[in-house]
C-alpha cells in the first residue's frame, strides 16, 4: 500500500470522526436544553479483573450526577449493561423525566439491552424494562 493511499484513508477516517463528534455535540446541546429529558453517558472498563462502570446523568437545570461502581471477575458486556442500567435507574428516579437518551461506546451492549431472548442479558433487560 502506498503512503499516499494510507494517508488518504487516515484523513477520511479523521474527517468522519470529526463529523460524528460534531453531531454528538449538537445532539447533546439540543437534549440538554430540554428540562424533561435526561442524558446518560456511560463507560466501563476492566483492568486486572476489576471492572469499573461510570454513569453520568444530566438533566437541564439540575446538577450532574456521577455514579461509579466496581466489580470483580465480570465480562465487559455485563459491565456496560450495568452502567446503562444504573444510569436509567437514576434517570427514572428524577422528577419530570419523560425522555431518556443513553450515550455509550458499547454497540454490542446497546444492541442487546432490550433483547430478552438472550439468556445472558435477561436479568439486565428485565430490570431496565421494569424501570421504564
Amino acid at each position: 500500500m502506498s503512503s499516499s493511499c494510507h494517508n488518504s484513508r487516515t484523513q477520511k477516517k479523521k474527517d468522519k470522526d470529526k463529523i460524528h463528534m460534531q453531531e454528538l455535540d449538537d445532539m447533546t446541546l439540543r437534549i440538554s436544553s430540554s428540562p424533561n429529558t435526561a442524558l446518560i453517558a456511560t463507560d466501563a472498563s476492566i483492568k486486572n479483573n476489576i471492572a469499573t462502570s461510570i454513569s453520568h446523568i444530566h438533566q437541564a437545570y439540575h446538577p450532574l450526577i456521577k455514579t461509579v461502581h466496581h466489580a470483580a471477575f465480570v465480562t465487559s458486556s455485563k459491565v456496560e449493561l450495568f452502567a446503562i442500567r444504573c444510569g436509567i435507574n437514576q434517570a427514572c428516579n428524577k422528577e419530570d423525566v419523560s425522555k431518556i437518551f443513553v450515550i455509550t461506546d458499547s454497540i454490542h451492549a446497546a444492541k442487546n439491552i432490550f433483547n430478552s431472548s438472550l439468556h445472558l442479558y435477561q436479568s439486565h433487560s428485565t430490570a431496565i424494562l421494569s424501570e421504564l
